[in-house]
């Protein structure tokens, strides 16, 4: 039987909040010797995790350690980048304060240091096998802010609320914390509103985030890290919307073969068997059934080839991600061995460093490193039972019911993995339609 704990966890709705959405209680309910904290926060202009760090550093204590007592880890690593001063001084004196079984590791400022497998190779040392996950090597990954609400469902809080970064082309860049529901429009209301008459929005970061179809309609989530606006033609914002039969058509008349999408891929350096430039080759040829194709499994979708490497414009990443679509649809598996790889002698030479990264990206302007402006209060919120992996929600609650911040709206269903939902304001639910709760304040 588990931990008391990771019931606690489950029962609040925890999930990772650094974009996947992975049910916290699965993670917690395993046996590892280390816990590592994600505050690399390696997405350029993403500043809210910096913010966690600076000023609720004992509440991530106190989660972290919550997790090491449901795993049985002796160890609790809360990994940052030293640029980060401030936020850097406060986990430090927050370690100390609780003793030697947690300590603060200072990262590097390259991307993608918060990939959870770069991350665990610079700070133990070891490699995560080829399709496999952290705890092959002893260790597991959690977000700040996931640990964070950990330390809030200790007092019988679920999550209710999520911090992001607003920036781009809005009047003031801020971090803000806004209830789980709230409409995109309110908060970007909230920093000022948006300063040009076009616009697109990207959930998430510039490298892995989407670019929201309707921002206009769109809610902040569990897993909302950030909300960018940009030029509709900036080009952060054009290779994110390709159509997928565009993409086809440029690979298979422009890419000259030059491989430097997989001298840099983060995964291949790591020495996993991942050849971008190979794929590419056979996407063009339509082998989608040829062994370099199930290299596309092992792509994490980070962008780096994409944005960084590639001279040519072309999207690798856009092109692992068809194909590996394809590939788990009919059920490929790539064969694991379970045997840590020998990382690339040039790995550390091939580092992306943030700063060409977000010139590269041409997001220079948009650099502010905002500070936190408040709390958004919306009077309306629509809140998703699917914020996560696995299964959505099951609604529990009916039109027209009174319901308080904090409530239980939407529960895991039997025998499967998901999340539990909670009402992130006081209030009427008006709706439940399209796989959401609407509630009136």
């Amino acid at each position: 039987m588990g931990h008391p704990l990771v019931d606690t966890i489950r029962e609040a709705g925890v999930v990772g909040a650094g974009g996947a959405g992975l049910p916290t209680h699965v993670k917690a309910d395993a046996s590892v010797q280390t816990v590592l904290v994600n505050g690399a926060s390696c997405e350029p202009l993403l500043m809210s995790d910096p913010h966690l760090m600076e000023h609720e550093a004992d509440t991530l204590v106190r989660g972290l350690k919550a997790v090491m007592e449901c795993t049985g880890a002796t160890k609790g690593l809360i990994c940052l980048k030293g640029k980060h001063a401030a936020a850097m001084r406060s986990v430090r004196a927050a370690a100390e304060r609780a003793g030697d079984a947690i300590e603060a590791r200072e990262l590097r400022d390259f991307y993608p240091a918060g990939d959870e497998q770069v991350l665990v190779h610079e700070v133990l040392g070891r490699t995560v096998p080829e399709r496999g996950l952290p705890l092959q090597v002893g260790a597991v990954v959690s977000n700040v802010e996931t640990l964070c609400n950990v330390a809030h469902a200790l007092d019988g809080k679920p999550v209710t609320h999520r911090y992001l970064t607003v920036a781009g082309e809005v009047a003031r860049p801020m971090v803000v914390k806004a209830p789980v529901g709230t409409p995109v429009p309110e908060v970007l209301a909230f920093a000022g509103g948006v300063t040009i008459p076009e616009y697109r929005v990207i959930d998430g970061g510039p490298m892995m985030g989407k670019v929201l179809p309707d921002a206009s309609r769109a809610v902040v989530t569990k897993t909302t890290s950030g909300l960018l606006v940009l030029p509709p033609g900036h080009n952060v914002v054009l290779r994110k919307v390709m159509d997928p039969a565009a993409v086809r058509r440029i690979t298979n008349t422009i890419c000259c073969q030059c491989s430097r999408c997989t001298d840099l891929c983060p995964r291949h350096l790591l020495g996993h068997t991942l050849h971008p430039h190979k794929i590419m080759r056979v996407f063009a040829n339509q082998e989608m059934d040829s062994e370099a194709a199930k290299e596309a499994l092992l792509c994490s979708e980070c962008g780096i080839c994409e944005k960084f490497a590639c001279p040519m414009m072309v999207s690798p990443r856009e092109v692992n991600a068809q194909i590996k679509q394809t590939l788990m649809k009919n059920g490929v598996k790539w064969p694991s061995t379970g045997v840590e790889t020998q990382s690339n002698p040039f790995r550390e030479e091939r580092r992306v460093p943030t700063a060409r990264l977000i010139q590269r990206l041409d997001l220079v302007p948009y650099d502010t490193h905002p500070g936190y402006a408040g709390e958004v209060t919306p009077s309306l919120v629509r809140i998703p039972l699917r914020q996560h992996l696995g299964a959505p929600a099951l609604c529990v609650v009916t039109e027209g019911q009174r319901v308080r911040a904090g409530d239980l709206i939407g529960d895991i269903p039997e025998k499967a993995m998901g999340a539990r939902i909670h009402a992130s304001i006081d209030g009427v639910v008006e709706s439940v339609a399209d796989g959401a709760v609407t509630l009136r304040g």
